[in-house]
């Protein structure tokens, strides 16, 4: 197909803005105050933040988790990433869809071994396999539960509710 063409064709899509590094400004603040400088690449240990299409940061779960050790922060001097104590690091936290191999009654508890704020529990169910279940309230949204799904059924959704659902996909 003619990337040309794809791209007209894509840019009638409504369009949701990637994700930012953790604790990043709202998106139009954070374009105009970002300056491009790769500093929190650089400092990112697990590798979690990449350059994006358009050359700003984005958080890429599909490589790394986030451990919150606040390195992008630190050396973001433009301020586009400014940890809050008051604020998530994100406005998302995680559902798992019908997919998940639970659901299809094959034991799978690899999202809750990877959780280290044991936010996914497994509920058991008479005469059938446990089924997961997220505590938003422990939820950190780090994001290591996405990469070890082996069906994808994890995705990222907003913490006010909204249905728009983020896949693991790198942007």
């Amino acid at each position: 197909m003619d990337l040309s063409r794809r791209r007209f064709f894509g840019s009638r899509l409504p369009r949701v803005a990637p994700f930012r590094p953790p604790w990043s400004l709202p998106e139009r603040d954070f374009v105009d105050v970002c300056s491009r400088c790769d500093d929190c690449l650089t400092r990112c240990p697990t590798g979690l933040l990449k350059r994006g299409n358009d050359g700003f940061p984005v958080a890429d779960f599909a490589a790394a988790a986030c451990t919150f050790c606040a390195e992008c922060a630190a050396a973001c001097a433009a301020g586009a990433i400014a940890p809050a104590v008051v604020q998530p690091p994100w406005p998302f936290t995680v559902r798992i869809d019908d997919t998940c191999l639970a659901h299809q009654r094959v034991e799978c508890r690899v999202c809750g071994e990877a959780c280290d704020s044991s936010a996914i529990r497994f509920v058991p169910v008479v005469g059938g396999v446990s089924l997961p279940h997220i505590d938003d309230a422990a939820c950190t949204a780090c994001g290591a539960c996405l990469l070890p799904c082996p069906v994808g059924a994890i995705a990222r959704v907003p913490l006010d509710g909204r249905s728009t659902a983020f896949s693991v996909e790198p942007s």
